[in-house]
């Protein structure tokens, strides 16, 4: 009988898709790279010859032991018993030599709190501190992230995702790829970090609390949930972009547009 995981984990055992995943990093002999909840080590093991440093993010106690012991000859490998959610990223780019300016990340996210994870690495996104992120989650937040304005699956976490990277979906697996398997398919996605906010003329804080105003109520139209969050019917009138039809729901609205409405709402 498979032992039951605890804290929701589901342990990457096909070797090709680990190969797979850190050959998606790229070269990375010369960069630093943070792995989100590196389990037994799978794809620990393939980074750890081919980076300058490599930073292990684990919050299981008996696997931040196991991957400790497993890696203590390894100056270069640090095991850091901690939840991702809690850590400063930014600390890890400054107190280790070589110094770094910039991160790779990898992980098998939690299906449970991924959004949480995304939207913790978006923060230091817009810091300039991460490069790359190679990143394994259920296949339906999956192709929220990558979908296009226009269609249903685009949301929230498409728009804020899509603010901060370039996304591509790499490939997808099935439960069979994990021990013990899950009950869902997973999807394997590259971040290129480039925040857009710049390119769109908009500010950071006051866009993303815009962006999240606007997706309030999937099933209201793009008006009415600015209406919900403040904005008057006059002011709505004179500032909506003619590129975004009256009755638009947010997810059929590009970020060019959301940003053009933003602007003139300002």
């Amino acid at each position: 009988m498979a032992k039951k995981p605890k804290l929701g984990q589901n342990f990457l055992i096909d070797e090709n898709a680990c190969i797979r995943i850190a050959d998606a990093l790229g070269d990375v002999s010369a960069r630093t790279v943070v792995e989100i909840g590196p389990g037994h080590g799978a794809i620990t093991g393939l980074l750890a010859p081919r980076c300058a440093q490599l930073h292990c993010i684990e919050f299981d106690p008996a696997l931040a032991r196991e991957l400790t012991f497993r890696f203590r000859n390894d100056p270069h490998i640090t095991i850091h018993h901690t939840d991702i959610l809690a850590t400063d990223l930014s600390q890890l780019t400054t107190n280790h030599q070589p110094p770094t300016t910039s991160l790779d990340v990898v992980g098998n996210l939690p299906y449970y709190i991924t959004s949480d994870i995304l939207l913790h690495l978006f923060r230091f996104a817009r810091e300039g501190i991460l490069h790359r992120a190679v990143l394994m989650m259920q296949r339906e937040v999956a192709q929220r992230i990558a979908a296009p304005p226009g269609i249903s699956d685009y949301g929230p976490l498409s728009a804020f995702t899509q603010l901060h990277a370039q996304v591509t979906e790499l490939f997808t697996l099935p439960p069979s790829a994990f021990n013990p398997p899950p009950d869902v398919y997973s999807t394997v996605l590259r971040l290129d970090f480039a925040p857009r906010f710049a390119e769109l003329g908009v500010d950071a804080e006051g866009f993303n609390k815009f962006l999240r105003a606007s997706f309030m109520q999937k099933r209201k139209t793009l008006a009415n949930n600015l209406r919900a969050a403040g904005y008057t019917a006059a002011q709505l009138e004179a500032a909506w972009p003619t590129s975004i039809p009256p009755q638009a729901r947010s997810e059929a609205v590009p970020l060019e547009a959301m940003a053009a409405l933003y602007r003139a709402l300002s």
